[in-house]
């Protein structure tokens, strides 16, 4: 089973990255300081009223938490977003975390934090020889290069070849290298590959992967767990109960926030959503599909299954179809006035990305499977926005032409207002152990992982929470780190 060990590896590429720091005036925040914006030095605070949240600028990584208020640009409230019940059809309420506002406008900023940060911090990467290799089937990418930019390290990004062109674009303007691997959002085992192509070429490439890296998970769960219960705490009205969480599976590091949730809410129900053309938790499944950004078929080393209740499949035309009615004017005008929806909620739907909208229609669903009422809460996350997918709709409007209110009342009525409890599994005992058992065939036979180390994360009762409860040792130490680097 592997070491799990986070002391000093190398006082040699430690002073390396001290140094490199302290050149590149860059202080790393604390896990708690992310999870707790408001305790981040004020000095700090005020030096970001002055730079833009997607600048290149080391001390915005003091933003990557779900509390940055873009127009004060300090440390705000918690972003989120209600969808109305006059859009949802049910009666349970569903939030969903904004993820927009981070830097890069996306959360997965905070994954590649929590990846890199104990490397840097446990001297594990050497700033002046290590490629740092960010592979990712959509956001993640993004963070890590933006990370590594900030570092002034070589950044290195793997995605499939068709994710959208903006993506390809914002990561060559910063100078990263760049590999398009075959196929779509479901290809991961084409993104593997291409990193033990480069591992054999070189050992200067050091691979960050979101999918079996727990500094994923670790983030997740001590940051987005807890800012999920604090605004459950702060909205929640009388007799309201947090009845579920949904999540898309993708590298399972957002998921990993249901972990930390069900400490606290016991009674909680953890749905994961998959596109249902490749329903790989529903029917151990394949496919390729257009939910971009959620990665499948296989199961993520660092998801712990046995915390799942339930899988929801969702079509992706149906995510596609809504993502045109969240952002074309004749589709937010109709919600307006058919539904009655405040034009002030209407205009922040374009907040929702295809995977956040792939996450509020599984929340419909699980709410139309369990019965809930008003008295339930669905929390969800709303991880990108459609800025990161204006070409998706420049293709429809090219395919199905102009947007027009007749369209808006089909894509409402078909996609959500009759969104079914069909491609919905609640899961028993042994549904989640032959989940679990899928992860032999990708990390045991594929990735070499040890298979005495599969079995603990099933039969181990202490492995998942010694992993997930590693934050305040890390903060030690970049706590000591900062200290050296003194910038402070």
């Amino acid at each position: 089973m592997e070491e799990w060990n986070w002391e000093i590896k190398s006082t040699d590429f430690l002073h390396k990255t001290i140094n490199n720091c302290r050149q590149q005036h860059l202080i790393l925040p604390t896990f708690e300081q992310l999870k707790y914006p408001h305790t981040i030095p004020k000095q700090i605070e005020q030096q970001l009223k002055h730079i833009d949240i997607n600048d290149l600028h080391p001390l915005n990584l003091f933003r990557i938490n779900w509390c940055n208020d873009p127009v004060s640009k300090t440390f705000g409230g918690i972003n989120h977003l209600e969808i109305p019940r006059s859009i949802t059809g049910i009666k349970a309420r569903v939030i969903g975390l904004v993820g927009k506002f981070f830097p890069t406008g996306a959360h997965k900023v905070g994954a590649t934090y929590g990846c890199l940060t104990p490397y840097l911090v446990t001297g594990r990467f050497n700033p002046e020889y290590h490629k740092a290799v960010w592979p990712s089937t959509g956001n993640y990418c993004r963070g890590g290069v933006f990370n590594s930019h900030l570092l002034g390290v070589h950044s290195v990004a793997i995605l499939p070849e068709e994710m959208s062109q903006e993506r390809f674009d914002w990561l060559r303007e910063r100078g990263a290298e760049v590999y398009a691997t075959p196929g779509c959002e479901s290809n991961v085992k084409e993104i593997y590959d291409k990193c033990h192509e480069l591992e054999a070429k070189s050992d200067e490439y050091l691979i960050f992967n979101q999918f079996d890296q727990f500094g994923n998970a670790v983030w997740h769960y001590e940051i987005t767990g807890f800012t999920i219960e604090k605004l459950f705490d702060q909205l929640k009205e009388k007799r309201q109960r947090l009845s579920a969480f949904v999540s898309a599976t993708g590298s399972a590091g957002t998921i990993a926030a249901g972990d930390y949730l069900r400490h606290k809410f016991p009674l909680i129900k953890v749905t994961a959503t998959e596109a249902l053309q490749c329903p790989t938790l529903l029917l151990n499944g394949f496919g390729g599909h257009r939910i971009e950004g959620i990665g499948d078929k296989h199961v993520p080393w660092i998801h712990n299954v046995k915390n799942l209740d339930a899988v929801c499949d969702i079509d992706d035309l149906h995510t596609l179809r809504v993502l045109r009615l969240f952002n074309e004017e004749a589709g937010l005008q109709w919600l307006i006035d058919e539904k009655g929806v405040a034009q002030s909620i209407a205009q922040q739907l374009p907040l929702l990305g295809i995977s956040s909208i792939c996450n509020l229609l599984s929340a419909i669903k699980m709410a139309r499977y369990f019965e809930y009422g008003e008295n339930d809460v669905i929390m969800t996350i709303f991880t990108d926005s459609s800025d990161l997918y204006q070409s998706r709709l420049k293709e429809m409007n090219q395919i199905y032409g102009s947007y027009q209110k007749k369209d808006a009342e089909m894509d409402w009525t078909l996609y959500i207002k009759n969104q079914k409890i069909d491609y919905f599994k609640e899961l028993n005992f042994y549904d989640k152990k032959a989940i679990h058992n899928l992860k032999y065939f990708t990390w045991v036979e594929q990735q070499g992982k040890d298979v005495q180390e599969l079995n603990a994360q099933w039969y181990d009762e202490n492995y998942w929470h010694e992993r997930f409860s590693i934050a305040p040792q890390w903060d030690k130490m970049i706590t000591e780190f900062n200290r050296k680097v003194g910038l402070l």
